[in-house]
């Protein structure tokens, strides 16, 4: 799938990687595993992993259930 999008000239937009935004939001949402997202944007997944904060997303899931499964894992 293919979308094109077209965004105000708006000085806070300049600067920010909108396809890298994209992607980190849709994999906070769930929509997108870390490795989808990764190549999405076309890095690899520990850098995509490690990019997450300047987006405001966090590697770390913030459901209950998620967290415990980790526990249980770890």
């Amino acid at each position: 799938m293919k979308v094109v999008l077209e965004f105000p000239e708006k000085p806070e937009l300049k600067n920010l990687n909108i396809p890298q935004y994209l992607a980190s939001k849709m994999y906070q949402d769930g929509l997108l595993s870390a490795g989808q997202a990764a190549q999405l944007v076309g890095k690899s997944k520990e850098v995509f992993l490690e990019q997450l904060g300047n987006f405001g997303v966090s590697v770390f899931s913030e459901s209950v259930e998620d967290f415990l499964k980790d526990i249980k894992n770890a």
